[in-house]
């Protein structure tokens, strides 16, 4: 549904906010109208391109750098009931049953619908491949146990029923179920083996990342092992011990190692062509929730990583 400045749905919320203070001064538009009404800002930045953020009348670009004084209209397009529905998205399956169905998430796929992403999700592939989820997530993340970020590739579990549901959320929690990933870094990382633990919470000057916090927050432990270095870059496997929102890629950032292509954490070019990070989970290994079965699947690298570790083997990176 489409909405327009200068016409306002009737059920439309219209909100007014003014940038009055100097530390607020020279920030980006869609930066501060996000903290001060508490929306998304990948929301408020589709809804500015919309036309419904205005100032003095005219359209407010999200670039824009707000003045002390400045008044902005904001439009609050009405929400959108949800309910994910099945759509003839190809799929990688590795693994499946009448319980589970592990799949290879190509990196670019959203998880599940949300705002500015309500179709092409793999929770829209797997209903039309699967046309049964568990329930327990209701009608936008159906079957979803675990997550991997929109550009994170790989492995990827999903349960068919509420008891397979339940099972695989408790091994998860009790760390029972193990993941591990393969990442590409900046720099050389000292050693070759590491461990680290720490707090992670939002980012308090930016709620659109997380970050290394000393208090508060919630406990995040990542171990790596280093597999290849070439000087500039390092090649690393993770494992997660918990699992935290943008975990690898906040510890790698915290160690001074960011993701080779990270959007949000490392935002420089790079020498290589991929676009998101240039992480993969690779293996999961979980107990089959009916037969308690240990079983590791395991997904191959995608070929943007697969070339960039190409390139890195042959010197091609300068």
């Amino acid at each position: 549904m489409e909405y327009h400045s200068g016409r306002i749905p009737e059920d439309a919320d219209v909100k007014v906010t003014e940038a009055v203070t100097e530390e607020e001064k020279g920030l980006r538009a869609d930066h501060f109208i996000s903290q001060q009404l508490g929306l998304t800002r990948s929301s408020l930045q589709h809804d500015m391109e919309k036309g419904l953020v205005t100032k003095d009348g005219k359209p407010v670009k999200a670039s824009y750098k707000v003045k002390t004084g400045d008044v902005f209209t904001v439009i609050v397009p009405p929400a959108v009931p949800l309910e994910a529905v099945p759509e003839p998205i190809p799929i990688d399956v590795l693994y499946e049953d009448e319980d589970v169905i592990v799949v290879n998430k190509p990196r670019g796929m959203v998880i599940h619908p949300a705002a500015g992403n309500y179709t092409g999700t793999l929770v829209n592939a797997l209903l039309y491949h699967c046309r049964d989820l568990s329930g327990i997530n209701g009608v936008v993340r159906p079957g979803i146990v675990h997550r991997l970020d929109k550009d994170t590739s790989g492995v990827m579990i999903a349960a068919k029923n509420d008891t397979a549901h339940l099972a695989l959320s408790e091994q998860i929690r009790n760390k029972e179920a193990k993941r591990t990933y393969l990442a590409i870094v900046r720099g050389n990382i000292r050693d070759d083996q590491g461990h680290i633990e720490t707090r992670i919470d939002r980012d308090p000057r930016d709620r659109m990342k997380m970050a290394v916090v000393l208090s508060g927050g919630r406990l995040a432990i990542t171990d790596y092992t280093v597999l290849e270095r070439y000087g500039r870059f390092t090649v690393v496997r993770c494992q997660l011990q918990t699992g935290r929102t943008h975990q690898i890629r906040v510890h790698m950032a915290y160690l001074g190692h960011p993701l080779v292509g990270d959007p949000k954490y490392m935002p420089e070019k790079t020498c290589f062509s991929i676009r998101g990070q240039a992480l993969h989970s690779e293996k999961l290994t979980f107990r089959h929730p009916r037969t308690g079965e240990i079983m590791t699947i395991e997904a191959p690298l995608p070929e943007d990583m697969q070339t960039i570790l190409t390139r890195l083997r042959h010197g091609q990176f300068h």
